[in-house]
């Protein structure tokens, strides 16, 4: 066996991936950084896997090369491709039936949509360590009585956010707000956290939380992030995401959960439909809000980062609050002007 790359520019290299994948009954997935694998004699892919950010995926070994060590020489390569870019703390999917296999291997299993996907990491205690942060964040007096939650990305913080956020203080006893830690968007987690902060001052009854890769990530949901792929795909990313969030809201007492109404974004659409479904199961009240309006039109961060990249500074001073708009107005001249500017 030889160590060889697999590249995913490459047409050869890439139906030699997907025959292995569908031979194993796996399918390639779409979203993948880098992908390596291990040849026979005959030059034959017989092992294969690749990662995408801190998720390992599409991991293959030939049904005739079992039991000869090949998926841990995948893991291992993977996981050193990993640590090259600082990525220690490792994430899988794989299908429900080969859980074990990656459970000998040091991986463990944090949900699963079941008959679908298994989704791992590389730390025994990575999740339930996350689970006892979240309630160490939690003041003992905000630890009873009506509890809700909200998820947000807010790309930035605006008067659409606020009115949620209003909403759920009014009509609850406490509130958890998550904010989406993955940087993977215009404005960086560590400003998006203080501008829902800053944002939410005023409402006494709200309690702050980063995500981690455990909550909308791109560990977890990349649609979410890049999106394009298959409803399929987008669906099962959000059913897991929800497995998870379902955990969390049993350790925090959540019984309801706030969005917005989507009218712009399929992916986040598609994730609102099946939360309602999901949470349903989970014991947890899904509460979709209709978006508040600026002169009949919804408020979103996605209009906002428009009119910023097109200056029109005084409707944005109209959708977003005080504290955000100070933010954006002190940002680096040519800040929006970049084409690299991801879109949630």
């Amino acid at each position: 066996m030889y160590v060889s790359e697999i590249r995913l520019d490459s047409r050869l290299d890439a139906e030699d991936f997907e025959r292995l994948l569908r031979g194993e009954g796996i399918e390639r997935d779409r979203y993948l950084d880098y992908a390596v694998g291990l040849r026979d004699d005959d030059d034959r892919l017989v092992a294969a896997g690749g990662c995408f950010a801190n998720t390992l995926r599409c991991l293959a070994v030939d049904s005739a090369h079992r039991g000869e060590g090949l998926l841990n020489r995948v893991l291992s390569l993977l996981s050193g491709y990993e640590a090259e870019w600082g990525y220690y703390h490792l994430f899988l999917y794989t299908k429900c039936g080969s859980a074990r296999f990656f459970n000998d291997a040091g991986f463990y299993e944090i949900a699963r949509v079941p008959n679908f996907l298994s989704f791992m990491e590389n730390r025994r205690d990575g999740f339930e360590n996350f689970l006892r942060k979240l309630s160490d964040e939690t003041p003992e007096n905000k630890r009873r009585g009506t509890i809700a939650a909200i998820v947000l990305n807010a790309n930035p913080f605006t008067l659409g956010h606020r009115h949620l956020a209003e909403t759920a203080s009014a009509n609850n006893d406490v509130v958890h707000i998550f904010v989406v830690s993955e940087d993977a968007s215009l404005f960086s987690f560590k400003d998006r956290y203080e501008l829902v902060k800053a944002g939410c001052a005023d409402l006494k009854n709200i309690v702050f939380h980063g995500t981690d890769s455990y909550m909308v990530s791109r560990a977890v949901f990349p649609s979410y992030f890049l999106g394009g792929g298959d409803t399929m795909s987008a669906e099962a990313q959000a059913r897991l995401d929800l497995a998870l969030f379902a955990r969390i809201a049993n350790n925090l007492g959540i019984t309801r959960r706030y969005v917005g109404e989507e009218p712009f974004s399929k992916v986040t659409a598609l994730y609102n439909s099946v939360m309602q479904k999901e949470l349903k199961n989970a014991g947890v009240e899904c509460a979709v809000e209709p978006r508040k309006e600026h002169r009949a039109q919804p408020i979103s961060a996605s209009g906002v980062r428009r009119l910023l990249k097109e200056s029109r500074w005084d409707e944005v001073r109209s959708l977003v609050p005080a504290a955000t708009f100070e933010y954006l107005s002190n940002l680096p001249i040519g800040y929006f002007d970049s084409g690299a500017q991801l879109s949630k």
